[in-house]
């Protein structure tokens, strides 16, 4: 007995865990129309702030009610959380994949129950959703890349230099965000001008960053020209390091990131911490925008794709 009560303890505090994860935004129980987000992961400082975003934007509405579900960097989790949107037949799901691929099938099985279904700013292979908002992270290594060219040129006279890159994680944003920028850095890296000279994977985190940082800085004994980061917090976190072991060496190295949040990269661009930021919008305005015309007008038919527009954020 005292057995099967534990047990059934620990389905009950499971549950009620992913209830608490479930953060509702909005009006009450009695609002005309459910909005579900299934966010990938709410630790990522990018994903908090459209979190909050959202919660804003609903909230200003008294006949919707948001409820978001944290996936915390779990595919089975993000699966789940998905089926159990089903179930509650929301008005609009609204779904930031956690990679390419694992969602597919909910995402599917979401469209068969009649839902309608925004996947947003992380694309997937199985494109089961009646529109896709988003940016175009390939684009944006282009422009990282083609900052980066300028810098080293007008700091050697040439696009001349060494380079360290800090990954996101293996998903199809980080191919976007490499391919882009090595498009424009690989004429110069054939013609022996420019040199990576460490590459290494942080997964979006600052804290792991700075750990990659430490031993890019180890092993080039600190002889690097630029630090180009996937996101932001990765490239302050390699800037507190280099800072850290030479202070001279970080005003001296040119650190780009991606992203551009106000409070991250715009800011750190700001204080003089990084070189430059390119923003890649939360994409929770248009959003909002597009999935309230879905769900009030049934001639709304939204295009099959939206991609908003970057811009880059220089400083130093």
């Amino acid at each position: 007995m005292p057995a099967r009560l534990s047990a059934f303890t620990m389905i009950a505090l499971t549950t009620l865990s992913t209830l608490l994860l479930a953060g509702c935004g909005g009006s009450g129980s009695d609002a005309k129309y459910l909005v579900i987000f299934c966010q990938a992961n709410n630790a990522e400082p990018y994903r908090a702030a459209q979190n909050e975003r959202f919660e804003e934007l609903f909230g200003e509405r008294d006949d919707v009610k948001l409820v978001i579900y944290d996936a915390a960097k779990n595919g089975t989790k993000q699966v789940e959380q998905i089926e159990q949107a089903i179930k509650q037949q929301p008005d609009l799901l609204i779904v930031a994949p956690l990679n390419n691929a694992t969602p597919n099938k909910p995402m599917e099985k979401a469209q068969e129950a009649g839902i309608k279904v925004i996947c947003l700013e992380r694309n997937t292979t199985g494109k089961h959703y009646d529109t896709f908002i988003g940016c175009d992270n390939k684009a944006i290594g282009r422009m990282a890349g083609e900052f980066i060219v300028k810098a080293l040129t007008e700091k050697h006279g040439e696009p001349k230099g060494k380079l360290i890159e800090l990954k996101g994680s293996e998903i199809q944003a980080m191919n976007d965000r490499h391919d882009g920028a090595f498009e424009v850095l690989q004429p110069h890296i054939d013609a022996g001008k420019i040199e990576v000279v460490h590459t290494a994977t942080a997964n979006w985190a600052k804290t792991e960053a700075r750990a990659k940082m430490t031993e890019a800085y180890n092993a080039t004994e600190g002889d690097f020209d630029v630090i180009y980061a996937h996101n932001d917090p990765m490239a302050h976190g390699a800037y507190l390091v280099i800072k850290g072991k030479n202070e001279q060496a970080a005003k001296d190295a040119i650190i780009v990131g991606i992203d551009g949040l106000a409070e991250e990269g715009v800011k750190w661009v700001e204080a003089g911490d990084l070189d430059a930021t390119f923003e890649y919008p939360l994409c929770v305005d248009k959003a909002v925008e597009i999935g309230m015309k879905m769900i009030e007008d049934p001639d709304f038919k939204p295009e099959a794709t939206y991609i908003l527009d970057s811009r880059p954020i220089t400083g130093k």
